[in-house]
């Protein structure tokens, strides 16, 4: 019988999630995940008029919240059979995209970096050698002995001062970190950059969706931005080509730092490429409708056993009958009432807690399965889906990725390596940068259609008496979002959202198969139990958020909280 190391909560996250890992040897022998909140958005929802749904699905979390409001649409959209116009398809994709890579950028800096990247390090770094690194790998204006030496005198003032701030916690001089304080330095200063740079980006979802977090512009049938310029507060050309001027501005820092930094740090940490795998059944859906149907989309999305990509099946619709037939969830070691194992539009939501027992119920997360089997999400999933789909940007920046993680580290690095921790942050910059491009593509149609005298982008939904249901799904940066709606006699009879942080952080399924996180872990190495760095390595690489995944339940119906809005 292993050690027992309890993380409780992980912290760089959205959401209270726990890690129980069993370590011997020196390495991870079994793993438990578990989700310490409970979602009740599906009770909130019953009895609702299906047009409000998006507004309070958003609010299941903070981080993710377009993500929740265009699935809402999208499943009610699905359950009237409704076409979208291509202007309302367009703006909600350049939300959509503009969302990932402001996402993606703050993941890998902001909430991960920190396990690879010794900040204290960073001190005892030649600013003139990080300079000189730097431009052997990138030709990004910024990297320059200036920039270098500036962040460094910033990070010296942290120290001397004695508090070290978001800094504080980090497990600095741990043995598992490798970089060189020239290395290290070159991070931390592309750290302080990044945040510049996801905050300019996010500008593109505030301008079209009216505010961020929490976007106001969509509606069942299309979005609430009009083009006509006969309409009050139009969307003009200026504002759109303010729009462009972000899209530009942020191509640089996405191909030239961020792909560059996580491909050079896959290099240094090429060992990283040999953990944390887990289960390799790969789920995407396709993304970026460029019709009214949702049958033409900028990236694919389909279905990988056992990561073989000659097993790829695309998912080609929003009506596509393989996604909606395969999804199920299970709620054999879930804190809810019973033992089954079902889709979503037949599930219930009645919580029930018994304690924290990894024998039987041990998370308020669910277990989702696609096709009676777990399923890992994400930007991996996604990236490797269209890999194998064949969709050339992702073949473009993903041999990028390898061919720069290659020369660093000397010998050559294939494809198979990203079925990894280190792989998944590959993925994600890969997808950031598909997305840069695709949004380039969305503006341009977007323009080029209102110039065509097209100014429709909303279609108005009429429901009809009796029970229709239907679905939405999107990939939102976390991986593959869906929600499932049944409506009845024009209200929501129920509701459910099997999300990403779902389908990753759930525990054991009905066959006992370990979830994404915890199969991920398996194998894992520990240098020091007391400072589980390791572990928090590999499941940061998810981008957890458990915010999504569950919600907060209070048995005694005591008030929490009382806000007041002045």
């Amino acid at each position: 019988m292993g050690k027992r190391i309890t993380i409780d909560p992980i912290t760089r996250i959205e959401g209270h999630l726990r890690i129980d890992v069993e370590v011997d040897g020196g390495e991870v022998k079994n793993a438990w995940s578990s989700g310490q909140m409970w979602r009740g958005i599906e009770v909130i929802l019953k009895g609702r008029d299906p047009r409000e749904a998006w507004i309070f699905t958003q609010r299941i979390c903070g981080v993710c919240t377009t993500v929740h409001a265009i699935c809402s649409v999208r499943a009610v959209e699905n359950a009237l059979g409704m076409d979208i116009p291509l202007n309302a398809q367009y703006i909600r994709n350049l939300i959509i995209a503009a969302h990932g890579i402001f996402d993606h950028i703050t993941h890998f800096y902001q909430l991960s970096a920190l396990d690879w990247v010794d900040i204290v390090s960073a001190l005892q770094a030649d600013p003139k050698k990080t300079a000189k690194l730097a431009e052997q790998i990138s030709d990004w204006h910024k990297n320059s002995y200036n920039e270098f030496k500036d962040i460094q005198d910033r990070l010296r003032k942290f120290v001397a001062s004695g508090q070290l701030g978001i800094f504080g916690s980090g497990y600095w001089g741990h043995p598992a970190m490798k970089l060189s304080p020239e290395v290290n330095l070159l991070a931390v200063t592309h750290y302080f950059q990044a945040l510049d740079y996801q905050r300019e980006i996010n500008k593109v979802v505030a301008i079209l969706g009216s505010k961020t977090p929490h976007i106001q512009n969509l509606a069942v049938g299309g979005v609430a931005n009009p083009v006509d310029p006969n309409t009050p507060a139009p969307l003009t050309m200026e504002q759109l080509l303010y729009v462009k001027s972000l899209i530009d501005n942020i191509k640089g820092f996405v191909k030239k730092v961020y792909l560059v930094d996580v491909a050079a740090v896959g290099a240094f940490y090429a060992d990283w490429t040999k953990y944390g795998s887990g289960v390799t059944n790969y789920l995407s859906v396709p993304e970026l409708p460029m019709d009214e149907k949702g049958t033409k989309f900028l990236m694919p999305g389909g279905y990988i056993e056992n990561g073989d990509l000659s097993t790829f099946q695309p998912i080609k619709s929003f009506n596509d009958s393989f996604f909606k037939d395969n999804v199920k969830e299970c709620i054999k070691h879930s804190w809810y009432d019973g033992d089954w194992n079902r889709h979503p539009w037949v599930e219930e939501t009645d919580p029930k807690y018994t304690g924290y027992d990894v024998e039987e119920k041990y998370s308020w997360v669910k277990a989702p399965n696609f096709k009676e089997k777990p399923a890992q999400v994400g930007p991996l999933a996604n990236v490797l889906c269209m890999y194998a789909a064949g969709h050339k940007p992702t073949k473009k920046y993903v041999n990028t990725a390898l061919s720069i993680a290659s020369q660093i580290a000397g010998t050559k690095i294939g494809l198979s390596a990203l079925h990894s921790t280190i792989g998944r942050h590959a993925a994600r910059a890969v997808r950031a940068a598909v997305l840069t491009d695709t949004l380039d593509e969305v503006w341009t149609a977007l323009v080029e259609n209102i110039g065509k005298g097209d100014y429709d982008t909303f279609h108005s939904p009429k429901f009809p008496k009796g029970e229709i249901k239907g679905f939405g799904f999107h990939e939102a940066p976390r991986g593959m979002l869906s929600h499932w709606v049944i409506i009845r006699d024009e209200k929501i009879a129920n509701y459910q959202a099997v999300v990403p942080s779902t389908w990753n952080a759930g525990p054991r399924n009905q066959k006992d198969e370990l979830g994404p996180y915890e199969a991920s872990l398996i194998g894992n190495p520990i240098a020091d139990p007391k400072k589980p760095l390791e572990v928090l390595r590999t499941v940061h690489s998810f981008d957890p958020c458990l915010a999504c995944a569950i919600h907060l339940h209070n048995e005694d119906d005591d008030e929490v909280v009382k806000v007041r809005v002045l």
